[in-house]
């Protein structure tokens, strides 16, 4: 593939947050601790070197224990046991289950933590470096994760389970499995099939696991799946506090009010317990009225009781969108998180939290964005002669921009409007004249004119347009095609459409050599 670079801004496909967050972190320094680049990670390996050794033994056997149901590699093994060593530190990602992955942004952001692991390594070759994957496993929105886009077809996944979508059965799984080896029933012997055989195991989390450790073993990409009992037994602290003080909840209002007075929305905000209830079944949000914490289908709790349930059984516990992050942090000797611009944004609402709990803010950072520009798409870029810059334009400036080059000359209306104004004139002066009462009139049958003027150009043009029909349509599918929904084509597409013989392999390692976990630019790939 052949890269080229795109200013975002230039896009229109970003928001005004997500670019000040790629380009001018400096914009928001009263809501992080330090910009990100390469030279910050020094003063962030000083801030995490804190991380206790107890801390990371239960870290190495969680995972230990959750890498048992699969094969992995020799270089994830020794990146697991890494972590046990004082200078051992971790950059991470997280993103939903969402089923075979996905959009292809997905992969984007798992190869981009893998990349910048590379890149500090050699930076820094004194210290090791793992790069995580984070499934958000307690996540309870299965209306976002359960389809995907596949070669223009919709994929779905229908279940009842309710609860936590890492807990779903996925006993029912089967037919969409088959449903999408059914796209590469031309090439039998493709790695696709021994990939989606990987898709298995008792539930949605074990599945994902599974599949995700497939696509990147090669790589030794740490996946951890946070809801475990030994994992969160370490968070008990800030679960505690959480119920005594109401402490995330005035950390982001303050945040916030800086974000308001930046000219901004804020992406989220704190409740007075921002933690839920897991069961089975169920993540059931826990509501505060003055010193009684409920929890519906469980009944109503004493400050005292609830604070007996999360000492015997912090596993029930689950932190929501404001103490997520904060939990990461506290199990992970963290030095940065990469993910989305509205991901990025708000964490830019958290650092108060951190700095109450005592927790260093990560630096964090806006993902590579890639745009891949396939054989036909290039083809049809070019017999239309557009630049891939203009591919970003609106669909109606595309269908100008190639009338312009393309009519042979541009109707002149100007005698046609000359005439107009002459008779609008005429109207005006021998109905007024006639009697001065009728102004109104007249005025009206000018507007008449006016109209049926512009009637007579629009006709006009449509016609000239119309020998053209075939190539608007082509641009119109073409835009269609590169940014679905007006948006880019990694927020819809699974990453299956861009290998459509299978080779997931040869896709995966072309993007990781172009991926750049130091641009900042929209990457084109062609």
């Amino acid at each position: 593939m052949q890269k080229s670079l795109i200013n975002r801004i230039e896009t229109n496909c970003f928001s005004e947050f997500s670019n000040k967050l790629a380009y001018d972190q400096s914009f928001f320094k009263e809501l992080i601790r330090t910009e990100f680049s390469l030279k910050a990670f020094e003063n962030q390996i000083k801030l995490k070197n804190n991380f206790s050794r107890e801390k990371r033994n239960v870290l190495h056997k969680t995972l230990v224990s959750q890498y048992n149901s699969v094969d992995f590699s020799q270089k994830t093994k020794e990146n697991i046991d890494l972590l046990l060593s004082q200078n051992t530190f971790t950059v991470a990602t997280g993103h939903q289950l969402n089923i075979f992955t996905g959009p292809i942004y997905f992969i984007y952001k798992i190869l981009h933590v893998i990349k910048l692991a590379e890149e500090l390594k050699n930076t820094y070759p004194e210290k090791k470096f793992v790069p995580i994957y984070w499934m958000a496993s307690e996540d309870h929105d299965f209306e976002e994760i359960n389809h995907t886009f596949l070669f223009n077809r919709k994929i779905s996944w229908e279940s009842d389970f309710g609860g936590a979508v890492g807990k779903y059965p996925f006993e029912s799984f089967s037919d969409l499995k088959a449903e999408v080896k059914q796209f590469f029933a031309n090439y039998p012997d493709s790695k696709i099939h021994t990939l989606l055989e990987k898709y298995k195991g008792n539930n949605l989390a074990e599945a994902t696991f599974s599949f995700v450790n497939e696509l990147f073993k090669e790589y030794g990409l740490v996946i951890i799946d946070a809801d475990k009992r030994e994992l969160k037994m370490e968070f008990i602290p800030i679960l505690k506090e959480e119920i005594e003080s109401s402490f995330s909840e005035n950390a982001v209002s303050e945040s916030n009010k800086i974000i308001e007075q930046l000219g901004f929305k804020p992406q989220i905000f704190a409740r007075p317990i921002n933690l839920f209830y897991l069961s089975e079944k169920s993540r059931i949000r826990i509501i505060k009225s003055d010193n009684i914490f409920q929890i519906e289908g469980l009944g109503n709790f004493t400050k005292e009781e609830i604070l007996d349930l999360i000492a015997s059984n912090p596993e029930n516990f689950s932190p929501n969108v404001v103490l997520r992050p904060v939990y990461q942090e506290t199990i992970l000797p963290n030095l940065a998180y990469i993910g989305g611009g509205g991901e990025i944004a708000y964490w830019t609402q958290l650092k108060g939290v951190f700095d109450a709990a005592n927790i260093p803010f990560p630096l964090i950072q806006v993902r590579n964005s890639i745009q891949i520009l396939d054989k036909n798409a290039q083809k049809k870029a070019a017999k239309l002669g557009f630049l891939n810059e203009e591919l970003f334009l609106s669909l109606d400036e595309l269908m100008q921009i190639y009338l312009r080059k393309n009519l042979k000359e541009e109707i002149d209306f100007t005698e046609l409007e000359n005439q107009g104004q002459s008779l609008a004139i005429l109207f005006d002066k021998q109905i007024t004249g006639f009697d001065s009462n009728l102004k109104n009139y007249a005025e009206a049958e000018k507007t008449k004119l006016q109209n049926q003027l512009d009637s007579v150009k629009q006709k006009i043009k449509k016609l000239q347009k119309s020998q053209f029909d075939q190539e608007l349509k082509q641009i119109k599918d073409l835009k269609n095609k590169l940014l679905p929904n007006n948006g880019l084509q990694e927020r819809t597409d699974n990453f299956l459409n861009f290998c459509p013989d299978g080779d997931y392999e040869k896709l995966i390692s072309e993007l990781f050599e172009l991926i750049n976990p130091f641009e900042k630019d929209l990457i084109i790939l062609s």
